[in-house]
């Protein structure tokens, strides 16, 4: 149900216009935050949900960047989860999208049937159907959501399982849970691996429950809200179980999603206030590492970054000066700000795969920003930024490193050489 109070919130002033990639990138009033909020009022006072609505809110990214730049405090982000599932249920897409975001939540949030999806994905690299598909054109020739779901899929790294249970090195100082997520774990193993090492070096003990599945991230921000509901419960359920002071989230989505299962779960009598509480005690791995004196010796790397801030990072948390604060107290390392730092790359969780068109000219734009700073690596707090970016580059024929925030500070703590980079299509270790 879409809140009138909330949707009241708006006087529509036009100040999230030019914060909004959508709005800039088509220039429709519809695709605006002020348009699609008009377009959910109509919807709570009683108009049917029919395809113009469902058109303009599946174009919107949710990436919330209309929020800091709104004057009034409208809540944009519950204004637009309200909304989505009503589309959901109106059943207005036709029968291939819908199968499509069918298949996508068949499988993503599922961590066994995505190692599934690994190992079709190493076998058709391993036989050179990949490189085949790249060398003739024929990727070029194939339908854009499929393209996107070929030049999207992330390179294979040999999989680092964290364990249930890393102590701390030296005295402890926190006990902290890590969400190891699901497409995470899966594709990102390295990074949840770093998050534990990096943790465990600023004297934290890390808990990582092995009965934790998906957090419900990408089914919230797509209306499948029953869906992220059971999704949120198990998660709280089983980070209840164990004895932490701080829930620690790798991933900006997921961190973003978590935060809010205080709303999400706001009617049941049973989850309601353990939502709460569970919501208050997650912190991004950069906002608590920064609120954490440090401990762990930095050692130089020598480099020049740009940080490309994650928009459920950067706008729904409002964390952008805490993971610059990370990069600047590492020795040697140079980081650049870039322009339209703040706008989406066109990533936002399934967008980039269900509406493939305008996430390309959104990461192109940022890929521009990104080769026009003259950096050698490109560091962000989410992967699927990361995966965005990173096939932006290809197009463009300048693919630059890529890196999670924690890879590269646990690069900088263990004193590590930095390795050969890593671009979207492309197998290490295998």
């Amino acid at each position: 149900m879409i809140d009138p109070e909330r949707i009241a919130d708006c006087v529509h002033c036009g100040f999230c216009l030019p914060a909004c990639p959508t709005y800039a990138l088509l220039g429709e009033e519809m695709d605006s935050p002020r348009g699609r909020i008009h377009l959910m009022k109509q919807v709570s006072e009683g108009a049917p949900v029919g395809p113009t609505l469902a058109h303009h809110l599946d174009l919107c990214l949710g990436c919330l960047a209309c929020e800091p730049a709104c004057p009034s405090g409208v809540r944009y982000g519950q204004l637009l989860e309200s909304a989505r599932p009503l589309i959901e249920a109106s059943r207005e897409r036709g029968w291939a999208d819908r199968w499509f975001r069918s298949f996508l939540f068949a499988v993503l949030p599922h961590a066994a049937r995505l190692r599934v999806a690994r190992l079709l994905l190493r076998l058709h690299r391993g036989l050179g159907l990949e490189r085949l598909a790249r060398a003739s054109g024929l990727v070029g020739a194939l339908p854009e959501r499929a393209r996107a779901l070929l030049t999207l899929a992330p390179p294979l790294r040999p999989v680092e399982p964290v364990p249930s249970f890393t102590p701390a090195l030296g005295e402890e100082r926190r006990r902290v849970g890590l969400l190891t997520g699901c497409v995470q774990s899966v594709f990102f193993s390295h990074v949840n691996a770093a998050t534990a090492r990096v943790l465990a070096a600023e004297g934290c003990a890390v808990v990582a429950p092995e009965a934790q599945r998906c957090c419900g991230a990408l089914s919230l921000h797509a209306g499948r809200e029953a869906e992220a509901q059971a999704f949120a419960r198990r998660t709280i359920d089983v980070f209840e179980a164990q004895k932490l002071d701080i829930v620690v989230v790798n991933a900006a989505g997921c961190g973003s999603a978590t935060k809010e299962f205080a709303h999400l779960l706001r009617d049941d009598p049973a989850y309601a206030e353990r939502a709460r509480r569970f919501a208050a005690g997650v912190r991004d791995v950069s906002e608590f590492l920064a609120a954490l004196p440090p401990r762990a010796p930095r050692h130089p790397l020598p480099l020049s970054v740009a940080y490309q801030d994650a928009c459920h990072l950067a706008h729904a948390q409002r964390i952008r000066k805490q993971p610059r604060d990370l990069l600047r107290g590492i020795p040697g390392l140079e980081l650049r700000e870039i322009a339209e730092a703040e706008s989406c790359c066109g990533s936002a969780g399934i967008y980039n795969l269900v509406e493939p068109v305008p996430a390309r000219a959104l990461g192109d734009r940022k890929a521009g920003h990104l080769l026009a700073s003259g950096v050698s690596a490109v560091v962000s707090a989410n992967p699927g930024c990361l995966l965005q970016v990173g096939a932006a580059l290809e197009r463009a024929g300048r693919p630059l490193q890529l890196l999670h925030l924690v890879e590269i500070l646990d690069l900088s703590i263990r004193g590590a050489a930095l390795e050969r980079r890593h671009h979207p299509g492309e197998d290490v270790g295998l």
